[in-house]
């Protein structure tokens, strides 16, 4: 008898593993790339929460985005390659922007990690250094 299948809070890690899991399997058994990308606000803006909502919103199905903090996210941008996920989230960015008139730009930082089609699984562990650490390309 199959276990039964729970929904998971949007902030539950359990959600964040099983998204890696699914950009894993795209790209092993689907030979589909995919971009991770991590964007991180600093602590207390109060238009980064903002942005991550519209972000949210404007992305397609296939697409998912994870909330760590009020202003940190991980989004999975399926079928893309890097340049690709770079050129949709300065889209983003900037309509953002140019919807909601604010003093300032809401200061975020991004980092890429790209999932290239044929790429073996990958984790958290592996990839969360890197689009929000030292590790940064």
């Amino acid at each position: 008898m199959p276990a039964p299948t729970t929904r998971l809070a949007p902030g539950d890690p359990r959600r964040l593993r099983e998204l890696f899991s699914r950009t894993g399997a795209l790209a092993c058994e689907h030979a589909i790339p995919s971009v991770v990308v991590g964007l991180a606000g600093r602590e207390g803006d109060l238009l980064v929460p903002e942005l991550i909502e519209y972000i949210e919103s404007a992305l397609r199905m296939e697409d998912a985005i994870f909330r760590m903090t009020r202003e940190r996210a991980v989004l999975f941008v399926s079928d893309v390659d890097r340049a690709r996920a770079e050129q949709i989230v300065a889209r983003l960015v900037r309509d953002f922007c140019e919807r909601f008139a604010a003093a300032d730009q809401p200061a975020v930082e991004l980092g890429y990690y790209e999932v290239r089609a044929g790429s073996r699984e990958v984790s958290a562990k592996e990839v969360l250094p890197v689009v929000f650490g030292a590790e940064r390309n």
